[in-house]
This record gives structure tokens, C-alpha cells and sequence, in this order.
């Protein structure tokens, strides 16, 4: 069965928040064909501006997507502007309730809380964001210095780069553990980050 994989853009995502997990779950229909169809989802369909300047073209509307097995929600300065966006917030939370997961990266915990679905739960964030997201009180616990946190069926990833690890994770989940290996290895995903890994 083919795994259908919402991802939410807006104006103001930060591009690597969506492009590290777009990257996991296409590579994975590369080990084996037809595992995830994977949409970009926007509340338009004309090119969605995001935080860095890339210009990124919609496969889907918030009103022509339909159901989803998993919602993913990326941060970026947008995700400011449109934790008031009602009309996004309601699409949100009708969304993720039929959804079996329901993730964010870097500050998409904040839409994910504003919305109603991580409301209660254990969350993560981009460092730089965690007291923001913590004054608000929509979250049990924002937890720092941690790549990824599940609470039940939300998962929620510190900023950028960690959404791949996240997405690698949830795929192990979704299929097995090997099978994300395998991803993982066909992405030559292997961090050794400069400096931190220089010898």
C-alpha cells in the first residue's frame, strides 16, 4: 500500500525544514517503487516564496489534496503569520485528526500546538524558538537539545537538519528499521559535520 505523505509550504518556510524529509520520502520510492506518494501542499496553487528566497510550485491544494497518512509541517519566519491564519489552522487539525502521523520540523511545532493537534503534548523546536514556544503554555513540555520527540502520534524535530533524521526515523516506523537504513544509505547520509568531524 502506497503511503500518502502531506507536505505543508507556505510564504516563509524554511526550505531545508521541507526539502531534508521531501528527500527521505522520495528516496525511499528509489529502494523500492511506489512506497510514498509525496505532496506538496500549499494553500494556492501558484509558487509559494520561502524563507531563503526559493520559489517552490505546489502538487496540491489544502482543498484538492484529500486524505493523508502523514502530515509534515515545516518552520520558517512564516510559520508567525500563519499560527493567526484560521482558515490554515482549521484545514490543520481536520487533516491530522484522520492522519496516523502527524510531524513538524523547527518551528512548525507552533502550528502544530496553534492548531490544536500537538496541544497537550511534548514538543520540540529550533533552539532559538524554544522559550517563544514555551510562553505561549499550548505545550505539556518543549523539550531543547534533542533531535526529534514523539508523543504518541505527533512528532516534532529541532531546527533544519534535523528533519531528516526525523523523517529517517518515522520511515523506519512506517516500514522497518532496515528498510530506512537502506534511505539512508542511498541518500549518503553519514553526517560528519565541518569541524566538529575534522581530523
Amino acid at each position: 500500500m502506497t503511503i500518502r505523505i502531506g507536505i505543508l509550504i507556505f510564504d516563509g518556510a524554511e526550505e531545508l525544514d521541507f526539502a531534508g524529509p521531501w528527500e527521505v520520502f522520495t528516496m525511499a520510492n528509489s529502494v523500492k517503487p511506489e512506497t510514498h506518494e509525496v505532496l506538496l501542499i500549499a494553500e494556492r496553487d501558484s509558487a509559494v516564496i520561502c524563507a531563503k528566497g526559493m520559489r517552490v510550485l505546489p502538487t496540491a491544494t489544502t482543498e484538492s489534496c484529500g486524505p493523508l497518512d502523514v502530515i509534515l509541517v515545516p518552520g520558517g519566519v512564516g510559520t508567525r503569520r500563519e499560527a493567526e491564519n484560521k482558515a490554515l489552522l482549521g484545514w490543520l487539525a481536520a487533516i491530522a485528526a484522520d492522519c496516523k502521523w502527524v510531524t513538524s520540523v523547527c518551528t512548525g511545532a507552533l502550528l502544530l500546538t496553534a492548531a490544536g493537534p500537538a496541544k497537550g503534548r511534548r514538543v520540540t523546536t529550533h533552539w532559538g524558538f524554544v522559550e517563544t514556544l514555551r510562553a505561549r503554555k499550548e505545550a505539556a513540555e518543549v523539550l531543547e537539545n534533542t533531535r526529534y520527540v514523539r508523543d504518541d502520534n505527533v512528532v516534532t524535530a529541532a531546527g533544519v537538519s534535523a528533519g531528516i533524521d526525523m523523517a529517517l526515523w518515522l520511515t523506519g516506523q512506517i516500514h522497518t528499521p532496515e528498510f530506512a537504513r537502506q534511505v539512508q544509505k542511498a541518500m549518503e547520509y553519514d553526517p560528519a559535520p565541518p569541524y566538529a568531524a575534522m581530523v
